[in-house]
């Protein structure tokens, strides 16, 4: 049997109970989401396109709910950083192309230049070739590629380092942003320019993932280079190598042995996984109907462990797949309404929230008039410092608690299963001891 009670900060806390020994006061956990929610979700949405910002965004700002927008830095006027090539003059590779066939040798190359090529879209071509790769179909991504350029080499010269990004006329603004950024939404790295990164040489793929976090390092600062997602899902095992090593978090992977990943692709049912944690994507189609998008917060809602990450892309005809924005509202209000038991927070915290658990360290110093613990965890203090959620058990007669930390304290009342009595607050890890008294 579940109970629903009102803690600090006008929490509504969802626990559970069962038939377990009692506890003795100052016994503490650490719940498994934030608020000592059932589960969690994260919105995300990619691209940037505009309608993102003009429809979805008021939606979740009247709601109260904040997403993570994994942006295509270099289509945004202004950026520094915008797609390029990094390499030989693509006048050369052209003129190497008229003997050579593209093989394993020269295809990341030429893969990655054929995206300036003056010919008619050309990262059709780097996209098909690079989609044909991670498939397995090597011999067909090279002949996508000697096609380009076969039609270069009968056509115009080549242009190099043109921006072959593809946004419309109407784009976001890094003003914009900021703002959007202000009201406690996460923007990510999602490249400078959307390549097929499995298809690029190392310097290009390194340019890509390093110059977009380059560029939200210098606009929005340092919260906002902690997320990423490499274009197109992939999960291209050289790609993943670069990226981690640039970012803390990626969507496309996070190798955590306490964590099951079921990607979009997935077909496996979170339910059959024995990890700590899931993180169960979903991506929405615009086929996909509501009440299917519905069922995935209902199988967040019957387990305790899963993390429901959605992934949108366009809205209102503008973007992959769009959605209308109707739908995302009807489906937004329909986890609204169940918030008492769903923690809704960006891709960054709530990855930051499962590592500073599954890396924290509760020391009880005293236990009497008074509790006295101590939270720690051995990450980054920096970069880790969300609060953390504790349930601790408190004697029987204590019917108000209060919690300090530091300077800052409130009061708490305390609740009852059929373990004891406890009271459940959020604390800051690596900081002051918690002191707990009637």
């Amino acid at each position: 049997m579940r109970k629903i009670v009102m803690v600090a900060l006008s929490v509504l806390i969802v626990l559970g109970s069962c038939s377990k020994p009692k506890h003795e006061p100052g016994d503490t956990e650490i719940t498994a989401w934030q608020y000592g929610k059932t589960g969690a979700i994260s919105i995300t949405l990619d691209d940037g396109s505009i309608n993102q910002f003009r429809q979805a965004l008021p939606i979740l700002n009247a709601l109260e709910f904040k997403a993570t927008f994994f942006i295509i830095t270099g289509n945004i006027p202004g950026s520094e950083f915008t797609a390029k090539f990094l390499g030989r003059p693509v006048g050369e590779i052209i003129k190497e192309t008229t003997h050579v066939p593209t093989n394993k040798e020269n295809f990341f190359e030429r893969a990655s230049a054929v995206r300036f090529l003056d010919i008619e879209k050309p990262m059709d071509y780097h996209t098909r070739a690079g989609q044909s790769f991670e498939e397995g179909k090597i011999s067909a991504a090279y002949q996508i590629i000697d096609e380009a350029y076969g039609r270069s080499r009968s056509g115009k010269s080549s242009i190099q380092n043109k921006n072959p990004s593809h946004s419309g006329n109407d784009v976001i603004t890094w003003k914009e942003i900021k703002e959007f950024a202000s009201q406690g939404h996460e923007f990510g790295n999602h490249t400078v320019s959307h390549p097929r990164l499995a298809a690029m040489d190392e310097k290009n793929l390194l340019y890509e993932v390093e110059q977009g976090k380059a560029e939200l390092l210098k606009q929005l600062g340092p919260e906002h280079t902690f997320s990423a997602e490499c274009p197109f899902g992939t999960e291209n095992e050289r790609v993943m190598e670069y990226a981690l090593k640039i970012h803390p978090a990626l969507r496309n992977r996070m190798p955590e042995s306490f964590l099951a990943e079921l990607n979009r692709g997935s077909v496996i049912t979170p339910s059959l996984t024995s990890k700590e944690y899931v993180q169960w994507q979903r991506g929405p189609l615009t086929k996909t109907s509501v009440e299917i998008m519905k069922s995935w917060v209902d199988t967040v809602l019957v387990h305790d462990n899963v993390w429901l990450v959605l992934t949108f892309h366009g809205v209102d005809g503008i973007g992959w797949e769009a959605k209308p924005h109707q739908e995302l509202e009807e489906y937004f209000r329909y986890m609204k309404e169940k918030e008492d038991k769903l923690w809704i927070a960006t891709f960054r915290d709530v990855t930051k929230y499962m590592r500073e658990r599954m890396n924290a360290k509760i020391v009880i110093k005293e236990r009497g008039e008074r509790i006295i613990l101590t939270l720690d965890h051995v990450l980054d203090k920096e970069m880790y410092n969300l609060p953390l959620t504790l349930k601790t058990y408190v004697p029987a007669d204590w019917k108000e608690v209060t919690v300090k930390q530091g300077e800052n304290k409130v009061i708490v009342n305390a609740i009852s299963d059929e373990q004891g009595s406890y009271v459940v607050y959020l604390a800051r890890p690596n900081m002051e001891d918690l002191v707990l008294s009637r």
